[in-house]
């Protein structure tokens, strides 16, 4: 009797990249709509944008970095040329003087933002440098809540639970996630989790966004993990595969769930058997936190790269459909530029918005629309400014 060894994980895995790269397909049209910048600070490190949201109603963002500057910006403002028609014929150089709405002064340098949901766009959540916590109502341009239960160490990451609980969260350096009951006027953390052992830094959290009990996490010790916010004793998954710190969680919906890593690859979990559906490569991320969001719609990904290019991957492959830079950069250094966050509006089936930022303050926009007589043909080409 023939005897045929079972095949590896890690074979099974280069032969699913392999029949990835033979079907890699891009069915949209990308265009770069406008690029906004300082003209008074032209590629200036200190105004990295470190963070991008969109408000529930998608039609306005917040970015947060560097600066120390929460800068509220209309998408209608960011997008002069008309896109209803999927073309753009020229990209609109702008000046963040000119589009933006206002923009409120933080006491430290800024990591995370988060929209508080049901308020009506008008309360943002952001943690800082300095550990702390702090809400604003933008109606009135001032702070409203301030948690500082951190020790002084960096917060990294911030969310809002989406359930009928109404619960922020934050990770920070000092390895921890604490949890507190935002109706609360007091500080108090009605829970707490300490993923690693060793209480390696907790770099991104993110409660399902589909309402669901259960909060994602990511951490310097190379694991994702997933708790049930109703027991916080001990994760009900744990997720290994990347090789250096995870830096971005993201739920993708459907029992799916994305990482980036600072190992330079985006990994798809089944969020069930906590084993790794697919791993995306072709950006460059081995030092900076370069971004990660998902357009849960079009099941599209967005990340950066150290190589100042952003990158889409369609969640069925793992290269890249589409690759813009502005100018990329050539070896390494301070001066080196990349992308360091990104953010898709989540709004429509066919045509989607992707912003970037820089670690040089500029800002792209882009826009997408599915191509209407996609034969199965087409291919996506990478391009540069």
């Amino acid at each position: 009797m023939n005897f045929r060894p079972p095949i590896q994980s890690q074979e099974k895995e280069e032969r699913k990249e392999e029949q990835d790269q033979e079907k890699t397909r891009c069915e949209w049209d990308f265009n770069l709509s406008s690029v906004v910048s300082n003209s008074n600070c032209i590629g200036a490190t200190s105004d990295t944008v470190g963070v991008i949201e969109f408000d529930p109603s998608d039609q306005l963002l917040a970015t947060g970095g560097i600066a120390r500057k929460i800068r509220i910006y209309r998408l209608k403002s960011l997008l002069p040329n008309d896109t209803t028609q999927g073309i753009i014929n020229s990209t609109s150089l702008l000046d963040h003087t000119s589009v933006c709405d206002y923009y409120i002064c933080a006491p430290a340098k800024l990591s995370s933002l988060r929209w508080r949901p049901n308020t009506n766009g008008r309360v943002v959540g952001s943690g800082d440098y300095d550990g702390v916590v702090t809400e604003y109502d933008l109606e009135h341009c001032m702070p409203i809540f301030e948690r500082d239960e951190h020790g002084g160490r960096r917060v990294w990451s911030l969310d809002y639970s989406h359930s009928s609980s109404p619960l922020g969260a934050s990770g920070s350096d000092d390895g921890t996630m604490q949890m507190w009951d935002t109706r609360c006027v007091g500080n108090e953390c009605v829970a707490m989790a300490q993923p690693s052992i060793s209480g390696n830094p907790v770099c991104c959290v993110e409660f399902d966004p589909h309402g669901g009990e259960l909060i994602a996490m990511g951490c310097a010790d190379r694991k994702a993990y997933i708790y049930d916010i109703r027991n916080m004793s001990n994760p009900v998954s744990s997720f290994h595969g990347h090789q250096k710190t995870v830096s971005y969680v993201r739920f993708l919906g459907d029992g799916m769930m994305v990482s980036a890593g600072i190992d330079g690859c985006l990994k798809l979990w089944d969020t069930k058997d906590t084993q790794t559906i697919r791993t995306y490569k072709g950006h460059s991320n081995n030092r900076n936190f370069v971004g990660l969001s998902v357009w849960r719609n079009g099941g599209l990904l967005g990340c950066g790269s150290e190589s100042n290019e952003v990158f889409i991957y369609d969640k069925r492959w793992g290269n890249p459909i589409w690759v813009h830079g502005l100018e990329p950069t050539i070896g390494g250094g301070r001066d080196q530029r990349f992308i360091s966050s990104v953010c898709w509006r989540q709004v429509g089936n066919d045509e989607c918005t992707l912003l970037a930022g820089g670690c040089d303050g500029v800002l792209q926009v882009f826009v997408g629309k599915r191509k209407s007589s996609f034969s199965g043909e087409h291919s996506c080409e990478s391009s540069t400014l």
